[in-house]
């Protein structure tokens, strides 16, 4: 009898020893059958961790786990999968080694793999967070909307800087037109926390031309994966307009905030749109075009009836060449029709050598200059390069002020014509000489 409560006890003291957690913790051990009752099919955020006895990793992990899940109790779920009794859950979510935590949130398809650090705070940080978004979700909120990673050294805290996750990425970077440079960061990651201020500061200065967001890498690794980050922080360029996953581009700018804004304002202007090349038909079109830039290009085209549409357009096409060439320098274009606008012509110096003719105009200085080689591509863009690097003859704008503009009809785009005269009527006319006899008379 001694002898089997023995090898009882013996037994008993084996299955401790193997056993990472007892119900003296605060860590749930999870079955097949608790797991789907508790986990899939509860209405609260689960951590669990995959573990197998023997694994020395697992030992070293249990104290911090501990400590998370007495942190965590009464607020979410702190949960363990003894991986050697239960295969087929480590098999149904992927595990392939010890330890492996993921995060389950109720609404998502697919659990959130943990890669962070493995100490109790921020395994509680990672699980508040999630639970943080899941009540912006239910409350239609976007989970970007309060900056990235709120005190655990990530990105900063600063709201202009988007904080992405798995559900929000494709709406928000990949769907949209929109610019984007993108942060994967570690919140355990030194060079992270001291990225953070510059990172806020530089979202802060691009605001309406280039959006700046944060991935935490440690949550949504699956993000960190697909866009092959090995190191943090890894900062990804996604351009304007249309965009999937093979559009980002690798930043390769400086750290510091001016450096961000230098490279991101580099690449807005190059995806900018060429600015238009407007016809001067009203003050508003030349305020437009010159009091909202440094500098105005005013072109002066021959009449209609000496260049017609073919002709017309022919020019047109060459301004709107140059002024994509030069769309970084956000110069104002507007073209004329030669005697439409005499003040600006007058103003500017622009018909004394004939049609076409050209003039850039600085708004800020009310100065001018007037061009005087060819109007043709070449000669233009000689023009307007020696205008750009502050070369070239200029002369102070009549009054100090821009010149006076008529309102006049756009062009229809269609070829001129001469007026044709009016047609004579005659029926009222009589060259009947003996139906007007006095005249014949004095005759």
């Amino acid at each position: 009898m001694r002898a089997c409560i023995f090898i009882i006890g013996l037994l008993g003291v084996v299955f401790e020893a193997n056993a990472l957690y007892d119900s003296r913790d605060d860590v749930v051990e999870l079955t097949p059958d608790t797991f789907s009752k508790r986990v899939l099919n509860g209405d609260q955020v689960w951590i669990v961790e995959f573990f197998a006895p023997w694994c020395g990793h697992c030992k070293n992990l249990a104290p911090e786990y501990k400590k998370a899940a007495r942190a965590l109790k009464g607020i979410a779920g702190v949960g363990a999968v003894d991986a050697d009794q239960h295969k087929s859950l480590p098999g149904q979510y992927g595990v392939r080694g010890f330890p492996t935590l993921k995060i389950f949130v109720p609404g998502n398809s697919k659990p959130i793999e943990y890669q962070g650090a493995r100490t109790a705070d921020g395994i509680a940080d990672a699980v508040l967070r999630e639970m943080k978004n899941l009540v912006n979700k239910k409350l239609g909120k976007s989970s970007g909307s309060g900056g990235s990673s709120s005190g655990s050294g990530g990105s900063g805290n600063d709201k202009d800087v988007v904080q992405l996750t798995s559900e929000n990425f494709r709406k928000l970077v990949l769907d949209s037109k929109d610019i984007w440079l993108v942060e994967f960061y570690a919140p355990w990651c030194g060079h992270c926390k001291n990225l953070a201020p510059h990172w806020a500061k530089a979202a802060t200065q691009l605001k309406g031309q280039v959006k700046l967001g944060a991935v935490d890498s440690t949550v949504y690794q699956e993000l960190a994966q697909e866009y092959g980050v090995r190191g943090y922080p890894t900062i990804k360029y996604f351009p304007a307009g249309p965009k999937d996953s093979n559009s980002a581009e690798e930043y390769n700018g400086g750290r510091t905030a001016d450096d961000i804004v230098a490279w991101a304002s580099e690449k807005a202007a190059e995806n900018a749109p060429p600015p238009e090349v407007v016809q001067l038909t009203n003050e508003k079109v030349l305020n437009a075009a010159c009091s909202d830039n440094q500098l105005c290009i005013v072109a002066v085209l021959p009449h209609i009836l000496d260049c017609q549409s073919s002709c017309r357009n022919d020019f047109i096409t060459e301004l709107k060449k140059l002024a994509e060439k030069y769309k970084k320098q956000k110069w104002g274009w507007v073209w004329s029709e030669a005697m439409a606008q005499p003040k600006v012509e007058e103003a500017l110096e622009i018909g004394g050598f004939g049609y076409p003719a050209l003039a850039v105009m600085n708004s800020r200085k009310m100065k001018y200059s007037l061009m005087r080689g060819s109007f043709s591509f070449d000669g233009i863009n000689e023009f307007l390069r020696e205008v750009s690097f502050g070369r070239g003859r200029s002369a102070p704008v009549a009054g100090a002020k821009l010149p006076e503009v008529q309102s006049i009809e756009a062009w229809d785009g269609k070829d001129g014509k001469l007026d044709e005269p009016d047609d004579i009527d005659l029926s009222d006319v009589s060259l009947d000489e003996e139906e007007n006899p006095a005249k014949h008379n004095e005759l």
